[in-house]
């Protein structure tokens, strides 16, 4: 076995009582669940901070949260992971995050590029390293095998086919220190644990619309309701899903090209733009911008919300940034589909126009579907509010 092999974890799933009787204590948050084993000799900071890390190890969890939360990390069915390098002296040598199924996980792409400074040095990552033998051998193994010393992880793995990584590696002579950081970590992979205990992918729905909740004006103009700080941000949060979903109305009456543009308005390459879909039993015709080589796309032949998610789940997606029109966002909201809410808000009348969203069927203030408000941040003129279910 060689440090610089790759292996990639193939995700297993579970129900929420099977999720119930995993190992360890059971953390729920906005959903996802999060399992943190208690392994002998490994030290489990979860519920007790990061007294035991040093400053420099806290320093490089956070720069190793960063990395996992790049634009163009994972995507598709493994979780975004993060690592950073440390000398004994607390030096960053060397950094690595896991970019996808079929490339090296972040402990080997660090791994890689610290080289023989990997001898003796501290690994801060922030997942457990998976102890699973998949297309080639386990992370455990590459980090024994390149002389690792300590190594510090923020969450536990909640692939019950690649954890076991804490004991193995203790086991092996490794010092091992759990928990530093881990709700911060847990965070990056929220919509990835989601998926994997639900068994659909987690679902955002983005909109932006007038003070008065207008999508579009009387004449069907929507370009463009907010400034260019808030479309720079929708970007950016694009690119942290897996799939762009819109309804065949949408494709048809704007054309969208549904890609992530960077700081500079120009498209990511194509690798790292997130999947297309389109929904819905209308064609679409074969010149639609949606329909080009700057990233790939599936046609969802379907109305159905629950038929969509359970074919983008099949294709190992798991987080859907919803960008359809009102109709197919009524058809979400309905069918209590909608995991997450960013609205964005600009600071103008149209007093007639496209609803945000389409008759949902409720005729009382008592019946309102209600969202818990998380974030409200002002971007140029605009705000943007983020609201998750409660239910």
């Amino acid at each position: 076995m060689h440090a610089d092999e790759v292996v990639v974890a193939e995700p297993v799933t579970y129900d929420a009582e099977q999720a119930s009787r995993l190992p360890g204590v059971v953390r729920v948050t906005a959903g996802a669940t999060q399992r943190h084993v208690e392994s002998p000799g490994v030290r489990d900071r979860t519920t007790r901070g990061t007294e035991v890390a040093s400053r420099a190890e806290q320093a490089a969890m956070r720069r190793a949260i960063e990395l996992a939360r790049r634009p163009g990390g994972t995507l598709g069915s493994n979780p975004r992971v993060g690592c950073v390098v440390l000398t004994t002296e607390g030096e960053s040598v060397a950094e690595g995050y896991h970019r996808g199924p079929g490339t090296a996980h972040a402990e080997i792409d660090a791994l890689r590029q610290a080289g023989g400074r990997a001898s003796g040095a501290t690994v801060v990552v922030t997942l457990e390293p998976c102890h699973h033998t998949g297309r080639t051998g386990p992370c455990t193994r590459a980090l024994v095998d390149a002389g690792v010393r300590r190594v510090v992880y923020a969450a536990a793995d909640l692939n019950p086919t690649a954890a076991g990584g804490a004991q193995a590696l203790t086991a092996a002579g490794v010092d091992v220190e759990a928990g530093v950081l881990a709700d911060e970590a847990a965070a990056v992979n929220e919509a990835w644990s989601f998926a994997m205990l639900h068994q659909r992918p987690f679902v955002t729905w983005k909109f932006a619309t007038t003070a008065d909740g207008r999508a579009a004006a009387a004449d069907g103009t929507s370009r463009w309701i907010t400034g260019p700080e808030a479309r720079s941000d929708v970007h950016l949060r694009r690119a942290m899903c897996d799939t762009i979903l819109v309804g065949t109305g949408t494709v048809i009456a704007d054309n969208p090209r549904l890609t992530v543009r960077d700081a500079d308005g120009s498209p990511l390459p194509a690798g790292l733009q997130p999947l297309r879909a389109v929904m819905g039993l209308t064609g679409v015709d074969s010149v639609a911008a949606v329909l080009d080589d700057a990233a790939e796309t599936v046609l969802l032949s379907t109305r159905d919300p629950s038929q969509a998610l359970k074919e983008l789940f099949a294709l190992d997606r798991r987080h859907v940034w919803l960008e359809g029109g009102p109709t197919l966002a009524a058809a979400f909201a309905a069918a209590g589909l909608v995991d997450e809410i960013i609205a964005y808000v600009a600071p103008a009348l149209l007093g007639a126009g496209l609803n945000a969203v389409a008759d949902l069927g409720i005729a009382t203030i008592d019946a309102a579907l209600r969202y818990e408000l998380r974030d409200v941040t002002r971007l140029g003129d605009d705000v943007r509010l983020v609201m998750r279910g409660v239910g």
